[in-house]
């Protein structure tokens, strides 16, 4: 009986394990578009996303989009080969376009972000962001930021 109890244990453990790789993931952060919040070579850990929309003033990591937010090709080749980015959540859905964004999204003012869609900024002063290439598709994100683990 102890013998099934112990195998039972070890196989709870192992699905345990199983489920949270599937639910967290850890990213290495390259450039410096996040200091002065996270460092190059910080390592972050990041919990998938789902189907939830993360929230303004989260830091979300997502895949790096080409000019005019179309993604990078790349996702069916894996995680370890697609580029990922790192920025914070600065409109969701429906909130107003922030103002230094608004040129590169082509809004008028008052505008508000579209469905699907959310406004991302970096939190250093030379961040390539929504400024630059528009809107982040939410279908891009692969999770938010819960804590720098280095």
């Amino acid at each position: 009986m102890q013998h099934v109890v112990i195998a039972l244990l070890s196989l709870a453990a192992v699905a345990g394990a199983v489920a949270a790789r599937r639910r967290f993931v850890v990213v290495r952060v390259a450039g410096t578009s996040m200091v002065p919040t996270y460092q190059p070579g910080d390592r972050v850990l990041i919990r998938r996303g789902g189907r939830a929309v993360p929230r303004r003033g989260q830091v979300v990591v997502f895949r790096r989009l080409q000019p005019g937010g179309a993604a990078s090709s790349g996702r069916a080749s894996g995680l370890r080969r697609t580029e990922w980015l790192i920025k914070r959540v600065a409109a969701m859905p429906g909130d107003r376009v922030p103002d230094q964004v608004a040129p590169g999204v082509h809004a008028a003012p008052g505008d508000v972000v579209p469905a699907g869609r959310l406004v991302v900024l970096g939190d250093g002063p030379t961040s390539r962001d929504s400024r630059h290439w528009g809107y982040l598709p939410v279908s891009e994100v692969l999770g938010v930021v819960v804590r720098r683990l280095s």
